[in-house]
């Protein structure tokens, strides 16, 4: 698709839009379909079950939303909600809408360390918090660090028993008759920040991404006809609210489409099953992880029910899962592309050839453009790996007082930190990111590519390469792998599979290491940061030790490592 037509399109849908906020598509929703399901939802460790129509999700919106300007939030105010994948967290952020306050989502796997610094830098007037969740108890550990927190007024606890519980303060207000024309005058325009959403932390410490109405809004409402989501169909959303995927597609888009939300907190793949199932589910999401292990389980019990199409982002996805996805349980594995700091950037669509899915990250979203360039921001012809750049309506407005790392430039080209290609029809390859390229010997390595082979090897369940030093090369490639359940994987083995998928030998892995686990974010991405140094400590190890076990003497290509944890 040229660029022309991709802006033409996207006028379209910014025509159609209109500036509405997504509180708007609830009130439409609630007067369109008021008895619809607008939530599905379960509760870890608890046979409970919530369902919550669109009028009914209305009505907690609207007491919700009194409350918050009850307890003093004002247009601009920062609540943090640091919640599962609940009822509440989609209610709390359209009250946020409601009355103007920014949103600053908190995934549940975050502790003392993560939020001081969160809470903090964001000067949040709320956090919200469960009791507990998984045997962990959040209010006590809120309790023990907000002493450090100067800006927090309030915390508000779901499932507590005390007067700061969730339903004393926010649902026990009736919303009086004139409150249209307070909530009238603390509307947020749409290009106030309604979203402070932290990046995941893959390459180091997390910076405070900003989105507006404008920006959250005018690719996503196009991206539901890229990936040909249909009006009242069931969505899954076992992906985080908290993490950018799940927020734009399993709070946005169902409010927009007026569709069931229905959600799991606790990742396992049996009982999403079981809910697709039992609720007729034809789209879901998620990163690479979740992807395998529904692919294990369906192809087990023989089908995947109605899920139709499963997203996967977050992690370059194995292209041997699309293939299985396709082969053993009839579901379209739809590979994307996005960032906290500009969504959903690229999709393959479910009508694409299999060999855009399977070979590449997708097409452009609507609304946004693509280019490929060198060191000196010149553009690169199609084909040749370079700096991903991206340009459109989706483009976050800034990181949370820092300026300084605002790396949009005069044009409005954003600096991804993602190296890809794109092919002659525009759809975009991931190839790595800059910090994950390895310069041996002058030659960069495409370590995505070696790492989809290496997927490929009945032994290896997942896969990491990362650069460790080298003095002479200036850098070679470690191999992290995970093996599959009773299996191992031999460096020599290794060697040959790669060898007989016609790898290049520059391009080999230099040392394998056999792991239980690799180090991941919450929602599922490796962080690489840590492998590298973990390459890094075993290299520097080797070299006050020449003799150690695994070392290929008289050979410093070849190391290989015993099974090691991360």
């Amino acid at each position: 698709m040229t660029d022309r037509m991709n802006h033409a399109r996207a006028d379209d849908y910014l025509a159609q839009w209109n500036e509405r906020l997504l509180i708007d598509y609830l009130d439409e929703a609630a007067a369109r379909h008021p008895e619809r399901d607008a939530i599905i939802d379960f509760e870890y460790g608890t046979t409970r079950e919530l369902k919550l129509s669109f009028r009914e999700l209305r009505h907690r919106v609207d007491r919700i939303a009194w409350s918050l300007i009850g307890l003093g939030v004002r247009r601009g105010d920062v609540v943090s909600v640091q919640l599962p994948n609940w009822w509440h967290f989609v209610a709390v952020h359209l009250a946020c809408l409601r009355v103007g306050a920014t949103t600053n989502p908190l995934m549940p796997i975050f502790r003392e360390r993560e939020l001081s610094f969160m809470l903090g830098l964001a000067e949040s007037r709320i956090v919200i918090v469960p009791k507990t969740f998984r045997d962990f108890d959040h209010e006590a550990m809120i309790e023990r660090i907000r002493p450090s927190l100067p800006a927090l007024r309030h915390v508000i606890v779901v499932n507590g028993s005390g007067p700061n519980s969730f339903d004393r303060q926010l649902l026990g207000a009736e919303v009086p008759a004139d409150a249209a024309g307070t909530f009238a005058a603390q509307r947020p325009a749409s290009d106030d920040v309604v979203q402070l959403l932290y990046t995941s932390g893959t390459t180091g410490e997390p910076k405070g991404v900003m989105h507006t109405s404008r920006t959250l809004l005018t690719t996503m409402l196009p991206s539901i006809g890229h990936l040909q989501l249909r009006e009242g169909e069931p969505i899954l959303s076992a992906t985080p609210l908290a993490h950018q995927l799940g927020f734009i597609l399993a709070v946005i888009v169902p409010i927009v489409l007026g569709s069931p939300i229905v959600m799991q907190d606790v990742w396992n793949a049996g009982v999403a099953l079981e809910r697709i199932r039992q609720y007729g589910v034809t789209f879901g999401m998620g990163a690479t992880p979740f992807l395998a292990d529904l692919i294990d389980t369906a192809a087990r019990q023989g089908d995947a029910g109605p899920l139709r199409t499963f997203l996967s982002a977050g992690a370059p996805i194995p292209r041997l899962l699309v293939t299985r996805a396709r082969e053993e349980i009839g579901v379209k594995v739809l590979s994307a592309y996005g960032m906290t700091e500009n969504l959903l950037v690229s999709a393959a669509r479910p009508d694409d050839p299999e060999q855009k899915v399977s070979e590449t990250d997708g097409a452009p979203s609507l609304g946004l453009e693509l280019r490929v360039v060198d060191a000196d921001r010149n553009r690169l012809p199609v084909g040749q790996s370079g700096r991903l750049q991206t340009r459109g309506t989706s483009t976050f407005v800034g990181y949370l007082k820092r300026p300084e790392l605002y790396n949009v430039d005069v044009d409005g080209w954003f600096d991804t930190g993602d190296l890809a290609r794109l092919d002659a029809d525009g759809y975009v390859t991931i190839t790595g990111r800059w910090k994950d390229v390895i310069i041996r010997g002058g030659e960069n390595v495409p370590v995505v590519e070696i790492e989809n082979v290496l997927y490929r090897h009945p032994s290896v369940r997942q896969v990491a390469i990362v650069a460790m030093p080298d003095a002479r090369l200036g850098e070679r490639a470690c191999a992290f792998v995970v093996a599959r359940e009773a299996a191992s994987l031999a460096f020599a083995e290794m060697q040959e599979f790669l060898q007989q998928s016609g790898v290049a030998r520059s391009y080999w892995p230099e040392r394998l290491e056999l792991v239980d686990t690799l180090p991941m974010t919450a929602t599922g991405k490796i962080q690489k940061f840590v492998l590298r140094e973990r390459a890094k400590a075993l290299v520097e190890m080797q070299e006050a030790c020449p003799a150690a076990e695994g070392v290929r003497n008289g050979n410093r290509d070849h190391k290989v490592g015993g099974r090691q944890g991360v």
